[in-house]
């Protein structure tokens, strides 16, 4: 029988480890604080802040948050992340994308203290996590690691596909796999939009991560019999329902799910375990910044 991953589920028991990490750290007279900015009318972006928000209170960290009208100068988000870089109340920064186009986001992703950068995309972090020895990892390839561990999926000496090449997803994922670590030692190709034949290397892989934005790209005919499928997407698609919508994936889920041995459901998969690696970031810095042992889970 196929193991449908419930990210929910492993994402709960990692916070419920990080809810010890955090007892520890108030005994120390540390309180983990996340900072979030937002420059953006957008609905989405405030959802996904709000849901950040609400996570940390959950959980005992500090939510502290900044948002910026939309057409205000660039100058006053880097003033509001320069301020935030010297709040010791603020152990995280995160500046919910995208931001305007007036703004420069690889500036601002630069303008944040690595220290504090728990999505993991400042220069500094992303050399650390290629030359192995990584701060933070970025928090989707993560709790797809995380997700692995649960399945108990050994990537030792498998063959891996990462379908997708984003700075967010893709890239740091194939590193967190090709690196000599837990959860790493497998033998990575990196996927996309100019791969010739596709399917034919999805099909010859143990491993398939499909992280690329395109609604239900990968389905059964391209998965081999046993196969581990991670389904990173996350697709508004038309649909004859109350809503009008639904949620779909990067990968064609039931077709796929008569293949594999273990998949990841949208919604309910990846998407829960890249808040809960935020959290763990958030605690991991404040960790750092205040040199106080905790047990990571």
């Amino acid at each position: 029988m196929t193991h449908v991953l419930d990210g929910n589920a492993v994402g709960d028991r990692i916070r419920d480890e990080l809810s010890d990490c955090i007892d520890t750290l108030e005994d120390a007279g540390v309180t983990p604080g996340l900072a979030t900015v937002l420059m953006s009318d957008d609905g989405a972006s405030e959802t996904y802040v709000s849901m950040k928000q609400q996570a940390c209170e959950e959980i005992g960290i500090e939510s502290i948050h900044h948002e910026i009208d939309p057409d205000a100068p660039a100058a006053e988000l880097f003033d509001s992340v320069d301020a935030l870089n010297d709040d010791p109340a603020a152990n995280g920064i995160l500046v919910q994308m995208p931001v305007p186009d007036h703004v420069d986001n690889r500036e601002v992703l630069r303008s944040i203290d690595p220290l504090k950068d728990v999505d993991g995309f400042h220069p500094e972090n992303v050399g650390r996590l290629v030359a192995g020895d990584a701060r933070f990892k970025p928090c989707t390839p993560h709790g797809v690691q995380k997700l692995l561990a649960a399945a108990d999926v050994d990537t030792e000496g498998k063959d891996a596909v990462v379908v997708g090449r984003s700075d967010i997803v893709g890239k740091p994922m194939a590193n967190l796999l090709i690196q000599k670590d837990d959860g790493g030692n497998a033998t990575t190709t990196v996927c996309h939009s100019r791969t010739d034949d596709l399917a034919a290397k999805t099909r010859a892989a143990d491993i398939v991560i499909a992280a690329t934005g395109y609604p239900e790209l990968v389905d059964g005919s391209m998965i081999s019999e046993g196969a581990t499928v991670i389904d990173v997407g996350v697709n508004r698609v038309d649909a004859d329902n109350e809503k009008g919508y639904e949620l779909v994936g990067d990968v064609e889920f039931e077709s796929a799910k008569e293949k594999a041995d273990v998949i990841t459901p949208v919604p309910g998969g990846v998407g829960p375990m890249t808040i809960t690696m935020l959290l763990y970031n958030t605690v991991k810095a404040a960790s750092l910044q205040h040199d106080v042992d905790v047990s990571l889970p």
